[in-house]
């Protein structure tokens, strides 16, 4: 697997307050005002991680123990397939969820893809036995979950299709205009992707080289289309980067 380093670097792991027993019940003012991280932390054995980055979470395969709700940084989730290419399906942001679609469908509590830290990342977890407890016992628990997902279904269609691309050039282009729309803060110069991206992240995200990635960005740098500052890509203007590359 592309740059997977096994195994968590935490600088903290401490338990959170609050305990399954005291969730709101289903249709209590509290549960409907209730959010994503309210509810994981309020899960019993609730814990704060922090992950560094190009470390792995979790494998494929690996037992679904643990849900996460990503509270800084970013996560690359990814599958392996058949040809031995890993594909980017999703790039998680602040306040995404992850780690429960096992749980939700019924399937084998088995994890369907490699999570990776692609950024220093500080997660909100709970275990999988405090998960379950807290849908059986309240519905609005796991249809909260479920809308937590939907953003991400929708991500991981849109990546599928950015990576597809035969060309190199508009795989980059479209990770781009992806970083832009999920991760781009609005500046004087245009978009700037708030991440510190090193070519060989970039590379791994969509299946290159870092050599190919780092003459890739020198040509969109050299037409005036991107700014590169200390790691930090700035689109000038999305909207032409697209077109150019369409």
């Amino acid at each position: 697997m592309v740059g997977a380093k096994p195994g968590f670097s935490r600088y903290s792991s401490s338990p959170t307050t609050g305990a399954a027993g005291l969730m709101p019940i289903a249709g209590s003012p509290a549960m409907a005002n209730a959010t994503l991280l309210d509810v994981i932390r309020g899960l019993s054995g609730s814990t704060t991680e922090t992950v560094e980055r190009g470390k792995t979470i979790f494998f494929p395969g690996d037992p679904a123990e643990k849900v996460y709700l990503l509270r800084r940084g970013a996560v690359r989730l990814s599958r392996v397939y058949e040809s031995g290419e890993e594909i980017t399906v999703a790039l998680l942001r602040e306040n995404s969820l992850f780690g429960v679609l096992s749980l939700l469908t019924g399937q084998r509590s088995d994890r369907f893809y490699h999570a990776v830290a692609f950024t220093r990342v500080e997660m909100v977890t709970a275990p999988a036995t405090s998960v379950r407890k807290a849908i059986e016992l309240d519905a609005s628990v796991g249809l909260l979950m479920l809308q937590g997902l939907s953003s991400r279904i929708l991500q991981t269609e849109t990546m599928i299709e950015t990576l597809t691309h035969r060309d190199m050039s508009s795989r980059l282009v479209s990770f781009l205009l992806v970083l832009c729309r999920d991760f781009g803060v609005p500046t004087t110069e245009g978009i700037t992707i708030d991440l510190r991206l090193s070519h060989q992240a970039i590379a791994e995200a969509i299946g290159s080289t870092r050599v190919t990635i780092t003459r890739l960005l020198g040509d969109l740098r050299n037409a005036g289309l991107v700014q590169i500052d200390r790691k930090k890509i700035t689109v000038f203007d999305p909207l032409a980067l697209a077109k150019r590359f369409s």
